[in-house]
């Protein structure tokens, strides 16, 4: 059986500890798309952890972790990764890297970092990753593939006609130092060292699994808005974060996705630019930022202070939509604890009219929050395990909330541990 876990929102909803938790009861941990652009943070026995491309699931034993073809792989970071969690006593995980996969070059970092220079004011918010260089040189047909470090006379030429036509864009549209080939090439050899004991053909071994009866779960990196085809384009990412991609990113057939688990925030959170329609700022936005996560809202990527606002019905109503939901997992329901009411935005106003439904990014620029005020909890509900102990004032939040988005929240976490997980049946499951 395969799962999907996946954002309805902006990303830094929670999916790395709702992945840890699924993963308990998986054999297989499949990252699918994306790259070390953004994290996700992991609280377990073994301390805090912020994950940018390894597979949530590598701290139990009994799961494989799985680099799917559609990840923008960047070696260096991983191979770093492996290591900052095998020093701090956790087992060494068993990995796998799909032959498939892309690697992120040296030069797409500095092309990232240069093209928002260029921009200036008008920058994307890019995390300077060199992800879109990335999978803008992936679809032109010049990217890089693992399998292709294992063929020398193919690098060798590659590389050589590569630097040639990055150093026309490197010279006279950034103004910026050339490419050596054969210091290219002399990296890439240490990338083929790092990566080959890792090197599989995933298609093939999660068919295998599959004919085995063994749970994969796929794990997705940051949410439906950031979406280049149904997001808030331009201000996305630069690979689909659907859980349909899943089947693409880890070569699976899409058939046999059954449960799609989409992560909710019981607020919302946002890092980089683009419209955010329930935005707040100030100081009511400093303490919720303040009190936010574990620790605080900022990115685990980097650092940065997320943007803060009230929980968006439209938005997650369509971010739920998109993805295919079955469940949904409503996450840091305990931050809200300190509000007396709590504002929920249950509709946009765009030229005068009302709307429920999610606009195109122009008409989501207009946007003004339509907001109804919910009754707080005052008080902390960590520790609680059963949803009929929640106060009842926070039942009737969720219950709201699920109402408004017309799917049913499963999972509710009130803390940032794995063993914060509150299950419910909800009246809309069938």
């Amino acid at each position: 059986m395969v799962k999907a876990v996946v954002g309805a929102n902006w990303g830094d909803e929670g999916k790395g500890k709702i992945t840890d938790m699924l993963a308990q009861k998986a054999d297989i941990v499949v990252r699918f798309q994306g790259g070390a652009n953004a994290g996700h943070t992991i609280v377990n026995n073994y301390g805090k952890f912020a994950l940018h491309t390894l597979p949530s699931g590598v701290f139990y034993g009994h799961t494989t972790s799985i680099i799917g073809n559609g990840v923008a792989l960047n070696i260096p970071i991983l191979m770093n990764e492996i290591k900052s969690i095998t020093e701090k006593n956790v087992p060494m995980p068993k990995i796998l890297v799909s032959d498939r996969c892309q690697m992120v070059m040296p030069y797409h970092i500095l092309f990232d970092q240069y093209e928002e220079e260029r921009l200036g004011g008008k920058s994307f918010g890019s995390t300077k990753s060199g992800i879109a260089p990335f999978y803008s040189d992936k679809f032109a047909k010049i990217g890089f593939q693992v399998s292709e470090l294992f063929d020398e006379a193919l690098l060798q030429d590659k590389v050589e006609r590569i630097c040639e036509t990055k150093n026309v864009i490197l010279e006279h549209l950034y103004h910026k130092p050339v490419i050596k080939p054969e210091e290219l090439l002399a990296t890439l050899k240490e990338y083929k060292e790092m990566i080959e004991p890792y090197v599989c053909d995933v298609s093939s071994y999660l068919d295998k699994a599959l004919k085995e009866g063994k749970t994969i779960l796929l794990e997705g990196q940051l949410g439906t808005l950031k979406d280049p085809d149904h997001g808030i384009y331009p201000m996305v990412t630069s690979s689909s974060t659907l859980a349909a991609y899943g089947a693409i990113g880890a070569g699976l057939p899409p058939y046999e996705i059954k449960q799609i688990v989409t992560v909710c925030k019981a607020y919302s959170s946002a890092v980089g630019a683009g419209a955010f329609v329930s935005e707040i700022f100030g100081d009511e936005a400093d303490e919720l930022r303040r009190r936010g996560g574990d620790g605080g809202e900022f990115g685990a990527t980097t650092g940065r202070p997320r943007r803060m606002g009230w929980f968006d019905c439209v938005a997650s109503k369509y971010g739920c939509r998109l993805q295919g939901t079955t469940d949904v997992a409503f996450t840091v329901l305990d931050v809200l604890g300190y509000l007396d009411e709590i504002p929920v935005c249950v509709g946009y106003e765009v030229d005068g009219e009302v709307t429920t439904e999610f606009p195109v990014t122009c008409k989501l620029e207009k946007a003004k929050p339509v907001l109804q005020k919910m009754p707080g909890w005052r008080c902390d509900i960590r520790g609680i395990r059963r949803y009929e102990d929640l106060p009842e004032n926070c039942r009737r939040y969720v219950e709201f909330i699920e109402d408004q988005i017309g799917y049913p929240i499963t999972m509710v976490s009130n803390g940032p541990g794995r063993e914060d997980i509150i299950y419910r049946k909800s009246p809309l499951q069938k």
